[in-house]
This record gives structure tokens, C-alpha cells and sequence, in this order.
């Protein structure tokens, strides 16, 4: 491996060295949305830093299944165990079929990722595809007497988990503190502990989505999907869960204690790996907030707050500026400087490109070799500290002020050896295209580049400038397009 990396594990509150548990193999869990709205910038976040890591781990020579699965069913209002299912909500008021809601959202979903160019999961399974694994799980928290039956329903005995296991190990949080600042909420009658939280809810006579189980007509509760999908597919104990600050309290935290509580008896994953969040105004951006901004109006500016229109590249750069633990708050202005980082670095990757090493070039200079074989090494070692993506787009506008200057004959490329030249050149691609993720956007249109020439056309015509204008009709015929002249003007069509 070209780097050993190193990765803040928040269950330790310390920044390890990370060795999977069955090497070359990466076992990787990022919890998924909950598909009852359209993606918003603060999304984009974890999906974007996994999805670095994920490349990360691949290129240092890593076999990676990545899962990220899809929350269908189970999430309630306020993140609760009590009131409507968020997807039935929704579905309900635009009368639809909850899995028509779930399926409009997961198309949008995945449309906002792949503009944003991060790769799709290996496994992307369905809370709603998964109720068997579920109740599977269910039995064995009950079985290990952690668990119990009210009404129909199955709660977590948080108590009883805590006799044995440390509820809070993720968080810090500490039970006598949580129980102090509980209140009573309607609708918790059923627990024994107002910490214990839902792993199976009986359905109400007006719910939609309803699966039978050994207890009642009901549906799985939140936290426990993630539970039951990452064990199915990555083993009872994996190497990295990810997800954003935000679900530690108490989602990844009632993960481990199912974890532990099931007949897994591990903390699921070894490393939990958390992204920051996106702030708007100093406040998380979330849907329950109702101030955040989605990926589509992002891309369109369509939204108050937009200045402009902001494309997918300039929104996954100014997400990578920031290290992915420390907040990232919105603002038009680090999105416009976000943008001209962006475009920085596309024409470095075409200067890249243009510039050629000059043949039989001897006056290989050792200082400026040493500085571009320094600067090129510098360009990953960033990654490998706690995938600090911040310092390596710094290492490569280091580097980039280089390039430009080999472009403007400032820096003379015979300085340094061809194999310091190809070297430079893999890595900056590498880096920027295969591990950061950033593509080149056409940014042009082609209707106005075709305008352009429709106007040289038609001054050449006027100055009979006829060898001209035959240049003009081949050219664009050369690319499946006619001109045409007519009495109203000139016009153009595809070659049929």
C-alpha cells in the first residue's frame, strides 16, 4: 500500500492506523437517505467524503464493497418512536402508494449523485427488502433477554443493555444524564424506560406499511435496519461505518447496542467515521429545519439565497475544501470562489495534456528536480493523515502554479528528467480526476458556439469571401451539420 492511513475513529476519540480486518478486502457501511424529499446540500456531504474514501482505499491497492443502503419505511417524525412515518406522511397528502413516494426520490436521489460523480454503492439494499433479516435480529435481542414485548411492540431495554455494556460509548453520552433530560412524550406508555427505543412498532389501524411478525402487524424500527443490512452484507464485524454527525445521537448509537446486544456481540464496525455538518447562518441545514437548500435548485440558482447557478463540480470542490470534520458553513461567496478553484484545476488538467517533454532535452537540473518530485509526492500524503482533502487541494494549487509556469515557458521542462515529467503529470490526474473525483463540465453551449459561426458565415457570404464560407459548411458538415441558406436568413439543420 503506497500510504498507511490513518483515520479519526469517534469510538476511540482518536485518530488510528487503519489495517482491515481480512486484507486486501474493505468492508464499508454508510447509512443512506430517507427518501421523502429531494437531496440537499447538506446530503452531498457524506456522500461525497465516502465516496473519496471509498477511492481512496482503491487506489492504495484496497478491494472495497461499499453498501449503502436506502431508508424506505421505519423513519418517523422528529427521528422518534412514536407519530407518522415520514414516507407515509408525504405519501398520504399527494395520495400515492408510499413506494411510489420512495421510488420518485430514489430516482432523484440517484440523478443528484451521479451529477455530483459519486459512484454508486456496490449494494444499495432497501429497508423494505430486508423485514426478514430484521425480525431475525429482533429474536436474537429478545432471546439475549435485552429486549421485550409491550403491546405488540419490541423495545430495546437500554437498563439491562447498560448492566453489561456502556450505552453511550460512541457519544459520550451518559444514561443518568439522558434520563434527567427526558421529558415524558405521549405515546410512550408501552416503555419501560423512557431511553428505550422502538425495534419493532405495531402498526396503527391507519398504517399503510405493515409487514407481520411474530408480535404483531407492524413495521421495524429505525435503527434497526442499518443494523441487520450491514451484518448481511458485510459480516456481524466490518471495518468502517460512515455517516454524518448527525446520526451518531442516537441512531449509530443504537446500532452498537444492537450490535452487541444480538448474537453479533461487536461493536458492528471498527472504525465509525463521521463527517461534519453543513451549516446555513451558523444552523444545521436539515429538512426538519426547513432552511435547507436542494442539490437541484443548487445547480439551477433557483432559490433565495442563490446568487447564481452553481454546477455539480463547483458544489463537490467546495465540500472537498473543507477537511470532513470540521464545519462547512454555506455562503454565495465560498461557493464562487469554490467554482474558480474548480476551474483552476481543469486547466491545469488541459495544460497537462498540451504540454509536450522536448525530445533529446538533456540539462536535467537538480534543484528543480527535486522540487517537482517533492511537490508530486506531496500531493496524497494529505489522504493518508485522516483523509485531509483540504491540504491536498493546497498541495495541488503547489503544484499547479508549476505547471502554469512550464505552460508559459517561465519553468523550463528540459530542468527535469521526462520520467519526473510523466510522474508529475499521472499523479495530478490521479489525484484530481481518479481520487477527488472532479470531472471536466461542458460548460458551453453548443447552440451559442453555433451562432458564433452561423455570424462568421454570413459576413464571409457578404464579403464574397466564398473560400471562406466553403470552409465554414465543411467544417460543420464534418460534424453532421448543414447550413441553410434562405429568403429569411441563414439557418442550420442536422445531415439527415
Amino acid at each position: 500500500m503506497n500510504h498507511p492511513l490513518s483515520l479519526y475513529n469517534t469510538l476511540t476519540r482518536t485518530k488510528e492506523k487503519f489495517e482491515p480486518l481480512q486484507p486486501p478486502f474493505v468492508g464499508l457501511y454508510v447509512c443512506g437517505p430517507t427518501v421523502y424529499g429531494h437531496a440537499h446540500l447538506g446530503h452531498a456531504r457524506p456522500y461525497i467524503t465516502f465516496d473519496v474514501l471509498r477511492r481512496y482505499l482503491q487506489h492504495v491497492g484496497y478491494k472495497v464493497r461499499y453498501v449503502r443502503n436506502i431508508t424506505d419505511v421505519g423513519h418517523l417524525q422528529n427521528d422518534a418512536d412514536h407519530g407518522e412515518d415520514k414516507i407515509q406522511k408525504l405519501a398520504k397528502a399527494s395520495q400515492l402508494e408510499p413506494m411510489e413516494v420512495v421510488q420518485q426520490f430514489t430516482n432523484s436521489f440517484h440523478q443528484d449523485m451521479a451529477r455530483l460523480n459519486v459512484t454508486p454503492p456496490d449494494i444499495e439494499p432497501r429497508a423494505s427488502g430486508h423485514i426478514i433479516e430484521q425480525i431475525e435480529m429482533i429474536q436474537e435481542i429478545l432471546d439475549n433477554g435485552l429486549a421485550y414485548e409491550s403491546n405488540g411492540s419490541v423495545y430495546f431495554d437500554v437498563p439491562a443493555y447498560n448492566q453489561g455494556h456502556n450505552y453511550g460509548k460512541l457519544s459520550g453520552r451518559v444514561i443518568e444524564d439522558l434520563l434527567a433530560n427526558t421529558r415524558e412524550l405521549e405515546g410512550q406508555e408501552e416503555k419501560r424506560s423512557p431511553l428505550d427505543f422502538a425495534l419493532w412498532k405495531k402498526a396503527s389501524p391507519t398504517h399503510i406499511m405493515r409487514w407481520s411478525s411474530p408480535w404483531s402487524e407492524g413495521f421495524p424500527g429505525w435503527h434497526l435496519e442499518c443494523s441487520a443490512m450491514s451484518r448481511k452484507y458485510l459480516g456481524q464485524q466490518f471495518d468502517i461505518h460512515g455517516g454524518g454527525l448527525d446520526l451518531m445521537f442516537p441512531h449509530h448509537e443504537c446500532e452498537i447496542a444492537q450490535s452487541q446486544a444480538s448474537h453479533n456481540h461487536t461493536d458492528a464496525a471498527r472504525f465509525w467515521v463521521h463527517n461534519n455538518l453543513i451549516t446555513i447562518n451558523g444552523k444545521k441545514m436539515g429538512k426538519s429545519l426547513g432552511n435547507f437548500i436542494t442539490l437541484g435548485e443548487l445547480f439551477t440558482g433557483k432559490h433565495e439565497l442563490l446568487q447564481q447557478a452553481y454546477s455539480p463540480m463547483t458544489v463537490r470542490f467546495f465540500i472537498l475544501q473543507a477537511h470532513y470534520r470540521s464545519t462547512l458553513d454555506f455562503s454565495n461567496e465560498g461557493l464562487q470562489a469554490a467554482r474558480k478553484g474548480y476551474l483552476k484545476v481543469m486547466n491545469g488538467l488541459r495544460i497537462l495534456d498540451q504540454l509536450q517533454y522536448p525530445t533529446g532535452a538533456t540539462a536535467v537540473d537538480a534543484k528543480a528536480e527535486e522540487e517537482i518530485k517533492k511537490l508530486t509526492a506531496e500531493l496524497f500524503a494529505p489522504l493518508a493523515d485522516d483523509l485531509n482533502t483540504a491540504k491536498a487541494i493546497a498541495n495541488l494549487f503547489n503544484l499547479l502554479k508549476k505547471i502554469n509556469s512550464m505552460h508559459t515557458g517561465g519553468f523550463k521542462l528540459e530542468t527535469i528528467s521526462e520520467e519526473t515529467f510523466k510522474q508529475m503529470r499521472t499523479e495530478f490526474r490521479t489525484l484530481v480526476q481518479g481520487v477527488l473525483g472532479l470531472k471536466e463540465e461542458q460548460t458551453t453551449d453548443a447552440q451559442a458556439l453555433l451562432n458564433v459561426v452561423l455570424g462568421f458565415y454570413k459576413e464571409a457570404k457578404e464579403v464574397k469571401d466564398y473560400a471562406k464560407v466553403d470552409v465554414i459548411r465543411a467544417q460543420l458538415k464534418g460534424q453532421g451539420i448543414v447550413i441553410k441558406d434562405m429568403k429569411t436568413g441563414i439557418d442550420w439543420a442536422y445531415e439527415e
